[in-house]
């Protein structure tokens, strides 16, 4: 019999409705049930995509015994950390406090009946395991704390509440720091130390392609010729687009690689980690020349847009496992390609093979993960086809049709960047962001996520204004319609009044209020995002009163940014642009559209683009123009001569 959940439109709450434990969503029912019965309190916090959340749901969730001590001494609660990231955000501030160390999905918070925490892990397997309390399984934990409830233990809840003042506390910067450009050499010694030089990235295992960071090395690079910078950018997009967690067969890359080397991934797809790398490989592409780089970038935007999409609108993710087990969708057996190969009449089958990491042994499970050893075959090109033909008679892993406002944002503005060089891209961008206009802005009000075609019902967080202001800032660059310039203002201008306060951002207001973070995490910092979209706005609209917002944010968080740069790397970016200043080039909409590539590839990289009745390019800064010319191959002599 199904539980409350089916009643729930989150794909994730679905994917549990006919468990045996007794699910709530969240909600106000469920803490007032734990405080009239005295009930400790289960929350469970996961996403539809997420591997880990899968195998906790088949090892613990659908095991009687397990269901049967949850029903009887708990009230369960199932979150959906894609549709409530306010909710995630503050159990993961708890794991953190708890455990001296990052949390991780699925997470597993246990609660006094008042819902104070106590407790926190991840995937808690059944059965215990020798050692501590972190080795004590679901049965063993959950008949402990069911105990300890009851009995009022005193213990538990003193620290219960010891947990809630500590949470609670409000930390302030200790002091403000003077901005620096020098705040970006002691980035570059801190990424030095992280940097794996023969792989690239930035750590061994689990390995993230950790893109916030790649993109700020661009820019170091680009401001200061800095080949240190170059040359990690240049090895980790090199390496992380052989194959593995890139998806050579379909385009796309997956979450993150479990090895140091980019081989083996956890399989599932979502839509940040993809918008995040299509943009940073266009703008590669833009700096390098590097072919293979704009051959990804458009690989990962085909691939959204031929099977992760709808009437324009950009799904969530797609799934890890399929057919019940991780990965089955996309890897080979030797003999299946072998024989592909050979019926199709290729004739140097075993140095194909070869080339392709594909092996009797396998180097995934028995199976293969497809990844080039050093240069592809020539022959590449028709063989991802056939390729592509063996996975159709599998089942494809479980598509989240969740649109969310910040990532599709995310998205829609990697494509205007590539629509820089391929107009067919922008063009999809433009219909991209009108489809998600229409269905998460609705009667003033901007919305955070929806199933696609349903009515959206919860109302937007900081990311969502942010990275929705910054898609419609490029959106205006591309296309000089100052409809969507006027938009971000207004989605700026929201946000300051939602979520600003004298230096500090909020995540979410109302019922569950969460600050906002600045360090680059899952995806980059909203607040990042903001700072950015106000110095745009400060420079496209000549006021001044969006950079002193975004100076105060800096200004705020500026002792941290110098002390640990590489936590915080597009603030960093931000702080290099304030201080250097953006360069708006004016010139007539026909020069500005019809040479977007060029103004693209310019060196410098805060560019801004804005129509004036010119024939000729001036060059501006914030309070004046500085020159102009009729040759559009002059602009970046010109612009270097400014400083």
């Amino acid at each position: 019999m199904a539980n409350r959940l089916q009643l729930e439109d989150s794909p994730y709450l679905q994917q549990h409705k006919n468990n045996p434990v007794d699910w709530y969503p969240w909600c106000d029912e469920a803490f007032l049930k734990a405080k009239v019965e005295n009930k400790a309190i289960f929350i469970s916090i996961g996403y539809s995509s997420c591997h880990w959340c899968h195998v906790m749901e088949e090892n613990v969730f659908e095991n009687k015994e397990c269901a049967d001590i949850l029903n009887k001494s708990f009230i369960c609660i199932k979150v959906d950390k894609e549709e409530r990231p306010d909710i995630d955000k503050h159990y993961q501030e708890v794991y953190i406090l708890l455990n001296r160390r990052a949390g991780g999905w699925p997470t597993s918070i246990f609660c006094t009946p008042e819902n104070k925490p106590f407790f926190a892990g991840t995937y808690i397997p059944p059965e215990s395991r020798e050692g501590s309390i972190e080795g004590m399984g679901f049965i063993e934990l959950t008949k402990l704390i069911a105990d300890k409830i009851s009995s009022h233990d005193e213990q538990l809840l003193k620290n219960a509440d010891e947990i809630e003042s500590f949470l609670n506390h409000k930390e302030h910067p200790k002091e403000a720091t003077v901005l620096k450009e020098d705040f970006s050499k002691n980035f570059m010694l801190q990424v030095k130390s992280n940097y794996d030089t023969l792989h690239g990235g930035f750590s061994s295992s689990p390995k993230f392609p950790q893109v916030s960071t790649l993109g700020t090395l661009l820019v170091i690079d680009k401001l200061y010729d800095d080949k240190a910078a170059k040359a990690m950018v240049l090895n980790t997009l090199q390496n992380m687009k052989k194959g593995g967690m890139y998806d050579l067969i379909e385009g796309g890359f997956c979450r993150y690689s479990v090895d140091e080397e980019w081989l083996v991934p956890h399989f599932e797809k979502m839509l940040y980690d993809n918008a995040l790398l299509c943009e940073l490989y266009t703008n590669a592409y833009l700096t390098y020349q590097d072919d293979s780089f704009l051959h990804v970038a458009k690989e990962i935007a085909d691939f959204w847009h031929n099977h992760m999409s709808q009437d324009d609108l950009m799904y969530s993710a797609s799934d890890a496992d399929s057919e019940g087990e991780e990965g089955t969708y996309f890897i080979y057996s030797y003999d299946e390609v072998y024989k592909l190969l050979s019926d199709n009449g290729y004739e140097n089958i075993e140095d194909i093979l070869e080339k392709l990491s594909i092996s009797e042994d396998g180097n995934f499970e028995d199976k293969n993960i497809i990844r080039f050893k050093n240069t592809p075959p020539k022959e590449f090109e028709d063989i991802k086809f056939l390729l592509r033909g063996l996975r159709a008679s599998r089942e494809y892993p479980f598509i989240d049709k969740k649109i969310q406002t910040s990532w599709s944002s995310m998205m829609i503005k990697a494509l205007f960047v590539l629509g820089n060089i391929d107009d067919s891209y922008k063009q999809k961008a433009i219909k991209n962001l009108d489809a998600l206009l229409k269905s998460m802005f609705i009667e003033g009000k901007l919305y955070h996520s929806t199933l696609i075609h349903k009515t959206p019902k919860v109302e937007a967080f900081l990311e969502d204004y942010a990275f929705l202001a910054q898609a419609l800032i490029e959106a205006f660059n591309s296309t000089q319609d100052e409809l969507y310039l006027i938009r971000a203002q207004n989605f700026a201008n929201s946000a300051l009044e939602k979520f600003y306060d004298k230096g500090t951002w909020k995540f979410s207001i109302g019922e569950f209020e969460t600050k906002a973070e600045i360090s680059d995490n899952t995806y980059t910092s909203s607040v990042s995002i903001m700072i950015d979209v106000l110095i745009s706005l400060s420079t496209l609209l000549e006021d001044e009163k969006y950079a002193h917002f975004a100076f105060k944010t800096l200004e705020y968080n500026s002792y941290e940014l110098a002390r640990r740069p590489v936590i915080y790397p597009y603030m960093l970016r931000q702080v290099l642009r304030y201080l250097k200043g953006d360069r708006v080039v004016k010139s007539n909409t026909k020069n500005l559209t019809s040479n977007a590539f060029e103004l693209a590839s310019l060196k410098y990289p805060f560019i801004q683009k804005k129509a004036h009745e010119s024939e000729d390019y001036m060059i501006c800064g914030d309070k004046s123009c500085f020159a102009n010319t009729k040759s559009i191959n002059k602009i970046d002599d010109i612009i270097s001569n400014t400083f």
